[in-house]
């Protein structure tokens, strides 16, 4: 195979990922995980493959990815398991992020492919593109040193109903709203993270403060943090029950709240300093209790008034604070630095691939690697990470490590591995000859 010696204790997690799947698949996706960390240039499953020296046995390969996509489920939870869980053992609550985001694909005969609203379209970009659209599930570690880090452990294909003919019909998945995705994602992980004994939280766009998934979410027991549209329709919280009173208690008030005549008023405004986006910041709020249908009751309404205007986010337990509410939108903003990192480094959307199962696999292939990266590198020197800035005066050594400095660090644990393999007493010449030949291949 790709390595002519075991695998480094560093990727001895890979091999517990791979270990979900069937005995004669899974040697091959531990060797395509090391492939798409060594893999440089233009990411597609054939350079995974060249990377990971399983070029005489490719068409398996393709297969192997598929079913990495079937099973992503068990492949998702073995990760948090031997990844986030232990980083997380401390942690007051279980934070979840939630958001979706498109990969661009070109071909008519990508399945599942379809024309989505585009997010980041740039100064000369369209609006909308081609491609594939995925609701990511992530969990929010923070780390001591290096600020929040948004770890992806799974996601959900999302497939117009306009677009799902073009899917086999044995492998065509029913039609689902990005809303029923999101639910579904919070639902494992509540069936794989929540047994820990930390209350599990999520954090998600405004897009997904509607009430399907807020009921979704009530019904789990799982609190939610999310943007307050600004023409939302909130009443006051009801007075309490008269002594004697009889009837069924009330749910929402009867007084409406208008959140633009709230922020328009002076008075109210309160002057607090937060940790938000890895720095000190002072905010103006208002704060205040609301029932909205949505959530189904009680909410939290945080107004802060910002250089631009006023926003409002809010969080289904009414007694959270303040910092909690601000600072996880805050930190709802490193899963989208996630998804450029997994895109740019780790090469997401680049697969080539066609049929639905393959799509699947090689996005989370790419979501995996991009964890098991970052879990690699957790507990490790920052200035080891980025020893190679010292023949670069001009970089900022003391800068933290970016994902690309500790995905470079990996890589070369795992060459540094094979050439000492290949060094060893008893080596023969055409051992070393043919590691040189791989070093080669990958430098070039």
């Amino acid at each position: 195979m790709a390595l002519s010696h075991p695998l480094p204790a560093s990727c001895h997690v890979l091999s517990a990922l791979a270990a979900v799947l069937d005995p004669r698949s899974a040697p091959r996706l531990v060797f395509l995980f090391v492939g798409a960390v060594l893999a440089r240039g233009r990411r597609t499953v054939t350079t995974w493959i060249r990377a990971a020296g399983l070029s005489d046995n490719y068409r398996p390969c393709y297969v192997t990815v598929a079913a990495a996509g079937k099973k992503a489920d068990l492949v998702a939870a073995r990760l948090a398991r031997e990844v986030v869980r232990p980083l997380v053992a401390d942690s007051p609550r279980l934070v979840l992020a939630l958001d979706d985001t498109p990969t661009p694909r070109y071909g008519p005969h990508v399945q599942g492919a379809g024309i989505h609203h585009h997010p980041t379209p740039g100064p000369t970009g369209s609006a909308f593109l081609y491609g594939h659209l995925w609701v990511v599930l992530a969990a929010l570690v923070p780390h001591p040193l290096w600020g929040v880090a948004a770890l992806p452990l799974l996601a959900r294909l999302y497939v117009r109903s306009t677009d799902l003919g073009g899917i086999e019909r044995p492998h065509r998945p029913d039609f689902r709203t990005e809303l029923e995705l999101a639910a579904d994602l919070v639902r494992w992980a509540k069936i794989w993270l929540g047994r820990a004994v930390q209350p599990l939280w999520v954090v998600a766009d405004g897009a997904y403060a509607e009430k399907p998934f807020l009921a979704a979410m009530s019904a789990l027991g799982v609190t939610v943090v999310s943007r307050l549209r600004k023409d939302a329709a909130l009443c006051d919280v009801p007075p309490p029950r008269r002594p004697g009173q009889r009837g069924r208690p009330r749910v929402y008030g009867e007084n409406a709240i208008s959140l633009a005549r709230r922020a328009g008023q002076r008075r109210g405004w309160t002057t607090g300093t937060f940790e938000l986006y890895g720095e000190r910041q002072t905010k103006q709020y208002k704060t205040f209790r609301a029932t909205w249908r949505p959530a189904g009751g009680e909410i939290r309404v945080v107004r802060v008034d910002e250089p631009h205007g006023w926003r409002a986010d809010f969080c289904t337990d009414p007694t959270a604070g303040v910092a909690d509410i601000l600072g996880l939108v805050a930190d709802q903003f490193s899963l989208e630095i996630t998804f450029r990192e997994v895109k740019e480094m780790v090469g997401a959307g680049q697969q080539q691939t066609r049929f639905h199962w393959a799509n699947v696999g090689a996005f989370h292939l790419c979501l995996w690697t991009f964890t098991a990266t970052e879990g690699w590198a957790w507990h490790r020197d920052g200035e080891r990470l980025t020893d190679h800035r010292e023949p670069s005066p001009w970089d900022d050594r003391a800068r933290r490590p970016s994902h690309a400095d500790k995905r470079r660090a990996w890589k070369r644990e795992i060459l540094g591995e094979e050439i000492l393999a290949a060094l060893r007493s008893g080596a023969d010449e055409r051992e070393i000859h043919a590691t040189a030949e791989r070093l080669l291949d990958l430098a070039a």
